[in-house]
């Protein structure tokens, strides 16, 4: 399915465009990588493309598997910088979750025991501690 949506404005999309600040942990041309700035564990990072894609049912297979290496490689990043075990999540469309109509998957290191979907679960990061993940997480 081709997409449709290439003029569609999202907050992600303004990160793209670098019109709103993030704490970006890896880059190249068609992809980009940034800490959650609401986590459920510190570290929580979202994995976006850049091309505005809402789902994962309008991404061309080719570019999703692309997608899918730049998850495992950030994956396994996580795994061994921090020793951790890792959830991975993707919500398509509002009614499974999804919060923001771009598509992105969430990288979430586990390194406590608790139910990861309670918003009283987010952990909000100290003072200066999300410069602190940035370096220590970024490729």
């Amino acid at each position: 399915m081709k997409n449709n949506n290439n003029n569609r404005e999202t907050l992600f999309t303004k990160i793209i465009k670098r019109e709103i600040p993030a704490e970006i942990i890896f880059e190249d041309k068609n992809h980009l990588v940034f800490l959650d700035i609401f986590p459920f564990e510190k570290g929580h990072s979202l994995v976006i493309p850049k091309k505005p894609y809402e789902t994962i049912f309008e991404m061309p297979e080719n570019e999703f598997l692309e997608l899918m290496k730049i998850v495992k490689k950030i994956a396994t990043s996580f795994e061994k910088k921090l020793n951790c075990g890792i959830n991975i999540l993707q919500n398509n469309k509002k009614i499974s979750g999804q919060e923001i109509n771009h598509l992105h998957f969430h990288i979430i290191p586990r390194t406590k025991e608790k139910k990861l979907y309670c918003l009283e679960n987010r952990e909000n990061y100290k003072e200066n501690e999300i410069q602190i993940f940035k370096e220590k997480l970024k490729l």
